[in-house]
């Protein structure tokens, strides 16, 4: 790994455009004002490294369930998954990822598996570091069923400034633990639903990355 790859990192292709609206606008702002047209500048840079997709390396290991997103850990609690998924009514321990505006947006499968549930739901954009964003916030849940019978829920959660929710899945896809599932613009939320019984590894205020940080382990408590 070379010092230019450390601090250049491929985009998505989401935010091609939106870093061509920036480039054109800063090119306005020069015009007006050199002071303004590197204010755009910055702003340009910014857009492109909120949409930077950098290589993610899952651990090389079973069992394990990986944070959905890079952020930082806001909320772990009990929580009945949303009703829209077809689970069954009864809560399970959540953990909640947030993302900040400087965060990379593009979020990861949790563990192995198939879709076997994709549901949208229009809402409100409250602040995504909120508990009540889980209930009222616009938000898109997937269901993951893995090989061994369990099901991981998870879902993206617009934030305050989020307007746009992005699933490149379908119900019926198989995914790896770490691949891309799915993108939010601009900051927001990602919510894991662990199975009955299992415990988290981490803590409020831990940092995660996407498709590498563990958060639980799927083992039994004795195995584990």
């Amino acid at each position: 790994m070379n010092m230019l790859s450390t601090f250049v990192k491929p985009m998505h292709p989401e935010g091609r455009k939106f870093v061509a609206i920036f480039a054109a606008i800063t090119l306005v702002l020069f015009l007006i004002w050199d002071v303004l047209g590197w204010v755009g500048v910055g702003l340009t840079i910014w857009c492109y490294y909120f949409f930077r997709d950098p290589e993610r390396f899952a651990p090389a290991r079973d069992g394990l369930v990986l944070s959905p997103a890079d952020g930082i850990v806001s909320l772990i609690e009990p929580a009945t998954p949303p009703a829209e998924l077809g689970l069954p009514d009864a809560p399970l321990t959540r953990v909640s990822v947030f993302m900040s505006v400087f965060n990379c947006h593009v979020n990861r499968a949790p563990v192995p598996g198939k879709i076997t549930a994709i549901a949208y739901r229009p809402g409100k954009f409250f602040n995504a570091s909120l508990d009540k964003a889980s209930k009222d916030n616009e938000r898109n849940s997937l269901v993951i069923h893995m090989e061994d019978g369990q099901d991981i829920a998870v879902v993206q959660i617009a934030g305050l400034v989020a307007r746009r929710i992005v699933c490149f899945v379908n119900k019926g896809d198989h995914v790896q633990a770490g691949g891309r599932f799915g993108l939010i613009r601009f900051g927001s939320r990602l919510d894991v639903y662990l199975p009955d019984g299992v415990k988290p590894l981490v803590r409020v205020g831990q940092t995660m990355i996407a498709g590498e940080t563990v958060i639980a382990e799927l083992a039994k408590d004795d195995q584990a």
